[in-house]
């Protein structure tokens, strides 16, 4: 097989790394990354890869989309990464964005599809509720019809940055009778619609990105249901697919590695470097191998995808591998900082001493901790993978 880029994929990275080195600078880095001015710099960066006409290159061209190559978006993902640029958001160009072309009318295309691509809405995702997770199947937050409208009673958790949503997405229950599967109903909702409430959760990494989000007798309109009622369980399954496929996160896996390296490399003990110790050394380069296989089975699953297969159970490989790949290069940074890592920002010792990553390193890791559990558990994962791939 010859990995040898043609000319034509070579044109196409030196424009992605031009474009980078504009679009992607330091003040809109600062601002994205700081918790308090995060959706001002995910919106700004949005709309600069808007303009470029890049913000959905996996969209069909008709709405907006790139009609990139397999080779295309693994060259955009990984110059993307290799700058630290951020990918898009997921909630809005990526999650529910893919269940309105597929499934979603006309009227709703022309309504909300255009507004994701100018950063116009912001959409958060309402699955998860405090008895329903990985077994979200179970969920119990009513929509009754009335009429033209359905009326909403119950509650979402862990729903990422809410506080800046103006649309959610829902699956709600508007039948009880059948399998738990079924009477599930995807509808499309207002966040400024009353008797919607936002309360925050506060973890362990010391940010504000998860949210609970109460619905009392909120009304939401029949024309903001995708697709026929108690289908949304079909709608949901093919939203998760690329949500798993979205959270193996590769490209920026190997960027982090390559930052976890470069640390290593300056972290001198005795003379050497972190990185002469046999056993770092080994720990180091078996990530970056079973990194490189992942690699290879998401270009597998996306050279599927461009020849028009849907993506399938391999999802649920990528996303147990991804995640425990993350969180495997997160606690290798975390050694690196060894006990340095245990402090917080302005707690490090006197004289100077400490790494100044250690408390970024902190954060990861704290928070890289609930990537196994979120977008269907990987023990979930096991299970589908179990029955669909293996057979069992």
């Amino acid at each position: 097989m010859d990995t040898r880029l043609s000319e034509d994929d070579l044109a196409f990275q030196v424009e992605v790394r031009q474009f980078l080195a504009e679009a992607w600078d330091k003040e809109l880095a600062a601002t994205y990354g700081n918790i308090a001015t995060m959706k001002e710099g995910a919106e700004e960066w949005q709309t600069r890869l808007y303009h470029k006409g890049w913000v959905a290159p996996h969209w069909p061209v008709e709405y907006g989309g790139t009609d990139w190559s397999v080779t295309q978006s693994f060259i955009y993902n990984s110059e993307r990464a290799a700058v630290g640029a951020p990918e898009v958001l997921p909630f809005g160009v990526t999650m529910v964005a893919s269940v309105i072309i597929a499934y979603g009318s006309d009227e709703q295309k022309q309504k909300f599809l255009p507004r994701i691509l100018k950063s116009e809405d912001w959409w958060c995702q309402g699955y998860s509720e405090p008895g329903a997770g990985s077994d979200l199947a179970s969920l119990k937050m009513r929509a009754d019809l009335e009429g033209e409208e359905y009326v909403l009673n119950g509650s979402k958790i862990w729903t990422s940055y809410a506080q800046y949503a103006n649309w959610i997405f829902c699956l709600v229950r508007t039948d009880s009778s059948g399998r738990k599967q079924e009477g599930i109903t995807f509808l499309l909702i207002d966040m400024d619609s009353p008797g919607v409430t936002v309360r925050a959760i506060n973890t362990i990494d010391g940010f504000h990105h998860l949210n609970e989000v109460f619905f009392d007798n909120v009304r939401v309109p029949v024309e903001n249901r995708i697709g026929e009622e108690g289908k949304g369980w079909t709608y949901a399954k093919s939203l998760l697919v690329h949500e798993r496929l979205n959270i193996a996160e590769v490209a920026s896996s190997k960027c982090a590695l390559t930052v976890v390296r470069e640390e290593a490399r300056e972290e001198i003990n005795g003379g050497k470097s972190l990185l002469d110790d046999p056993i770092f050394a080994k720990r180091l380069t078996d990530i970056e191998i079973e990194l490189m296989a992942l690699e290879f089975t998401e270009l597998r699953a996306l050279a599927a995808i461009s020849e028009g297969n849907p993506p399938g159970p391999e999802s649920s490989l990528l996303k147990i591998q991804g995640t425990e790949l993350q969180q495997a290069i997160q606690e290798l940074r975390m050694d690196v900082a060894a006990y340095y890592s245990g402090t917080l920002q302005g707690e490090l010792t006197p004289a100077g001493l400490g790494h100044g990553f250690a408390d970024t390193a902190q954060k990861l890791y704290f928070r890289g901790r609930a990537s196994s559990i979120y977008g269907g558990s990987n023990e979930v994962q096991k299970n589908i993978t179990a029955k669909y791939v293996l057979g069992l």
